[in-house]
């Protein structure tokens, strides 16, 4: 029988320690919602106590419907000298609901004297007192064993003396952290392959990139008995970054032949590393492992002349087995097919020409700055339009934006439109925080007597990046913008020299979208 190896993602945590990478509470549900999506096993929610965003988050993440993923919630061991019961931070764990918990505490016997400033049987007792104060038998217990492999090469017994304390405590996963990073693949495979001798509870690896080696870290303890990955998405996390289960989760599953994603969900690889990369405000890497777009590209010559002979003459797997695609760049393909591929629209359509029309549209719109792996919303729009069964609910006259500042004061953007409707004109005004916020105030009041369904609708992110940024202060932005409803949640895109005009075009993608399915929901 195949083992099965679990993923634990702790991309919301420890990822969100990476410099330039902030998630808002909404940012996290949604990533939650589209790592469940994906499969993972345990989804890391934050620390409870850190913040009010993270404990606002395990509040929310409770309305969510997951089907696949558990929410786990991570935090310390109590701390010197408190009693277990009056530790705010193990008081936050208990709070927060989460149906498994993840306890950190130091492995390594230099830290403990010199970062908690406690003995080595202090730290052993703090271990056995947190865990048996947070144990319940609806909730799992996981334990971070710190900088756990530097502990093991300085003082072997005391490492492994944590870990026993932790089982013994009832814990039900021993992680073994590389927390610095630093350690090679043989170190990590003879010393995973020991601790699996001499504990009974089953381990897992968490490693850290600061040799580049965190994805071989990882894969080589799974061989050597770990059942469980920690890791996240894109491999965000502090400093050099995190094992990144973008390139983990294929290699186990399509080299190693172990069991962790099914097939379908490992097919929403490359869209979970893209919507992760937008959720963050980065630029996508075009050499990541199997989800970078330039991983299946091929370019002139020999390569493209083998490739077009036999794709494994110059692929280790096939492209879509990840979700991601080939491209063939000296023939100017668009490296958009998976996203065709994934409209339920275009999965009816017999009639190539019109594949092929659209195909060259979405070239189009690429080599110009869009990109639609985060907006599905401006995409179905787009097919529609071919397909025939789309029509606009408005028609703009004009828009004008007037930013006005006080003294003193903050400043006031107020938005005019004028819309022709239904028959009627519609000529608005309305203030906002932000020109954006200005355009959607006005244009909503110009829809709602006519469309009061858009009254539900929220817009819950606005990301503005540049495409070409070499053109300084002409450069063209991308403009995507996520909303949603009681039920759903989209993404739309607009991009133009003008940061407002980019801003209108993915408002109104978004406002359209929305009427759309209104008016098929009122037909079925």
């Amino acid at each position: 029988m195949v083992a099965k190896v679990e993923i634990y993602d702790t991309t919301l945590r420890d990822g969100a320690q990476a410099e330039g990478v902030a998630f808002s509470l909404e940012d996290k549900l949604m990533v939650t919602t589209k790592l469940d999506e994906l499969g993972v096993d345990y989804i890391e929610g934050g620390y409870p106590l850190s913040n009010d965003k993270d404990e606002a988050f395990f509040r929310k993440v409770r309305s969510l419907k997951l089907k696949n993923s558990r929410i786990v919630a991570f935090g310390m061991t109590r701390k010197k000298d408190v009693n277990p019961s009056e530790d705010i931070g193990l008081a936050a764990l208990k709070k927060c609901r989460a149906s498994v918990l993840t306890v950190v505490a130091k492995a390594w016997d230099m830290q403990v004297k010199t970062v908690l400033r406690a003995s080595l049987d202090e730290n052993l007792i703090m271990v056995q007192d947190s865990i048996r104060f947070l144990q319940s038998r609806t909730r799992e217990i996981f334990f971070d064993a710190e900088h756990f492999f530097d502990g093991y090469l300085e003082n072997p017994d005391y490492a492994l003396k944590v870990l026993q304390v932790a089982a013994e405590a009832g814990v039900q996963r021993l992680i073994l952290c590389d927390t610095n990073g630093g350690m090679l693949v043989g170190q990590i495979t003879n010393i995973v392959s020991e601790v699996v001798k001499k504990v009974d509870v089953p381990v897992g690896i968490h490693c850290h990139n600061d040799t580049g080696l965190a994805v071989a870290n990882s894969l080589a303890a799974v061989e050597a008995g770990a059942i469980q990955v920690q890791g996240t998405i894109n491999g965000f996390g502090e400093r050099s970054g995190n094992a990144d289960l973008c390139a983990i989760i294929p290699n186990l599953a399509l080299k190693m032949r172990r069991v962790c994603l099914n097939d379908d969900n490992l097919k929403k690889l490359t869209e979970t590393s893209r919507y992760v990369y937008d959720m963050a405000n980065l630029n996508l890497p075009l050499n990541q492992p199997y989800v970078g777009v330039s991983s299946f590209a091929h370019k002139g010559g020999m390569h493209v002349h083998a490739v077009q002979r036999n794709n494994r003459c110059y692929e280790h797997v096939e492209p879509e087995a990840v979700g991601n695609s080939r491209r063939v760049i000296i023939s100017e393909l668009s490296g958009t097919s998976n996203l065709l591929a994934k409209s339920e629209k275009l999965a009816l359509v017999q009639d190539s020409v019109i594949v092929r029309k659209i195909l060259k549209h979405v070239q189009e719109l690429e080599n110009e700055g869009y990109q639609f792996e985060a907006a599905e919303a401006s995409f179905d729009l787009i097919v529609r339009q071919f397909l025939g069964n789309y029509h606009t609910f408005f028609e703009l006259d004009h828009y004008r934006m007037v930013i006005s500042r006080s003294n003193g004061k903050f400043p006031v953007s107020e938005a005019i439109v004028k819309i022709h409707v239904n028959g009627h004109a519609e000529h608005r005004v309305a203030e906002g925080d932000g020109p954006v916020n200005a355009m959607d105030g006005a244009l909503r009041r110009a829809l709602m007597p006519h469309y009061p369904g858009i009254n539900e609708m929220q817009l819950v992110d606005y990301r503005v990046r540049v495409v070409n940024p070499r053109a300084a202060t002409a450069a063209k932005v991308r403009v995507l913008i996520e909303s949603r409803d009681a039920n759903h949640h989209w993404g739309t895109i607009g991009v133009s020299e003008n940061i407002i005009d980019a801003s209108w075009k993915a408002l109104v993608d978004s406002i359209e979208y929305k009427l759309l399915r209104d008016e098929e929901q009122k037909t079925t």
